[in-house]
């Protein structure tokens, strides 16, 4: 068997390191409305962060830019005493490989990471702090009087840069591949705009497994996302209908619930936290993953990234 060039073997090396720590949660902190539309084999990547100077800055000799997205349509999350299922999500990020080092770091796009949709709490305001001896928090109780304050939304939102990849355990089960940490924030009338369990001092730490193998494909297209299966410029894997996890979390006490904090004990004493690792949940159905970069960025050296950023470009609709 022909060897593969080195000018090769670092674009496939960048691209399949990249979808091995893309991660689908079901998180929301950027607006769906800053991703772009594009062309073919780039339409999973809309939001990827080609033009961040460290992206535009990768030589692809040294330092390798790829884009990342994970996507996950449906799943379920636990925390205490509380279960919710998950709509739609959408992670992406820009990954860039130090080929020396052997080491990657995470590229978020300027509005963040994570997107989704907001889940709706079973039971509501009811549901997480209701009935109660407590005056105060009867009185918010026999308040709601319609379906409108009694419902809370809860998004997990990013709380931190993930760390700690694991670059082999995208392909397998059972290993952690990122640690990634979050906050979920509660949104109701009642319990005012500034209600979070977790936070960026102290988040949600989230270290997501495949619990199920996913499928692997590689496909390569042109710069404007074209397929081209013979010789494209750009290179996609896609790892695709397997499920993930992650049991090992705690989750720590709400807060900034109510009219200056003052429903947020109410709401940890109904859900049940703070709550320990072990006594909470999350699971991630039919999880999609893809990674692009370019099929051999050493031919392009030392503008591989002004490359990856150009052709992102070509393929906006």
């Amino acid at each position: 068997m022909r060897a593969v060039p080195k000018r090769w073997r670092t674009g496939l090396l960048a691209a399949g390191a990249a979808a091995v720590v893309a991660i689908p949660l079901t998180p929301l902190s950027a607006s769906a409305a800053s991703a772009a539309n594009l062309n073919g084999d780039w339409a999973p990547f809309s939001r990827c962060p080609v033009d961040d100077p460290a992206m535009l800055a990768a030589d692809g000799q040294d330092f390798v830019a790829s884009c990342v997205s994970s996507y996950s349509p449906s799943g379920s999350i636990k925390l205490g005493s509380t279960e919710a299922t998950t709509g739609a999500n959408d992670m992406q990020f820009g990954v860039i490989q130090d080929t020396a080092a052997g080491t990657f770091k995470v590229v978020p796009p300027a509005g963040g990471s994570l997107v989704g949709a907001p889940t709706a709490i079973p039971g509501g305001l009811l549901g997480l702090m209701c009935p109660s001896d407590i005056p105060v928090v009867t009185g918010v109780c026999n308040s709601i009087t319609n379906i409108s304050l009694n419902k809370v939304m809860a998004t997990v939102e990013s709380a931190g840069t993930p760390t700690e990849f694991n670059l082999t355990a995208g392909l397998t089960t059972g290993q952690q591949i990122v640690k990634l940490p979050v906050r979920i924030h509660l949104e109701n009338p009642l319990l005012g705009s500034n209600c979070y369990i977790g936070s960026a001092s102290d988040p949600v730490i989230l270290r997501p497994q495949n619990t199920t193998a996913p499928a692997i494909a590689i496909e390569r297209f042109d710069g404007n996302g074209t397929p081209n299966a013979s010789d494209g410029s750009m290179l996609r894997f896609a790892l695709t209908g397997n499920t993930q996890g992650d049991t090992t979390f705690s989750v720590p006490k709400a807060t900034g619930c109510g009219l200056g904090g003052i429903l947020s004990w109410a709401v940890n004493l109904k859900t049940g936290l703070p709550s320990s690792s072990g006594n909470n949940h999350l699971t991630l159905n039919n999880a999609s993953t893809y990674s692009g970069a370019l099929t051999a960025p050493g031919l392009v050296l030392p503008n591989a990234g002004k490359v990856l950023s150009q052709n992102w470009h070509s393929a906006v609709k």
